[in-house]
Parts: C-alpha cells; structure tokens; sequence
C-alpha cells in the first residue's frame, strides 16, 4: 500500500502498517525493535491486548521515510519525534 492510498487520520493496527499489506516493508519484530529505539512512532494502548498507531504517524514516516536497521542516520521524523 503506498502511502497516498494510506488513509489519513484514525487509528490503525499492526497488520495495516507493516509488510505485506502495509506502506513499512518490515516484519513485526523489525518494527517493535524500531518503536523500542526511537525510530518509529510509539504506539496508543486501547486495552490489554489492543495496540494501535495514529494514522498521521505512521503516514508521515511513510512520506518522509524511515532509517533501517544498517542505516545510522536519523529521518527527520524520528528527529521531530525525539526531540518533540
């Protein structure tokens, strides 16, 4: 899914950010690996058992693009997010 078909606000589940149905091409461990470090948005807690992230977060990584795991350079919005 590329992100100009991602919607736009809301809230949204795991499945729909990450690969295969998702605009972050990672798997579930890369992208809690990354929430831990910094380098994706933290999540909002529903429940329990239910986790979500906030539409705009996960579009504007897409947009703005995201460090991989060999990549030791900061995208802006982990920057933003940092120091926010």
């Amino acid at each position: 899914m590329q992100p100009q078909n991602f919607q736009s606000t809301g809230l949204i589940r795991l499945a729909q950010i990450i690969a295969p149905a998702g605009p972050i091409p990672v798997s579930r461990s890369t992208w809690w690996a990354g929430v831990k470090a910094g380098r994706f948005p933290q999540p909002l807690k529903l429940g329990p058992r239910t986790t979500c992230w906030r539409a705009e977060d996960i579009r504007r990584l897409a947009e703005e693009g995201w460090t991989g795991p060999d990549d030791q350079r900061q995208s802006a919005l982990t920057k933003a997010v940092r120091y926010a």
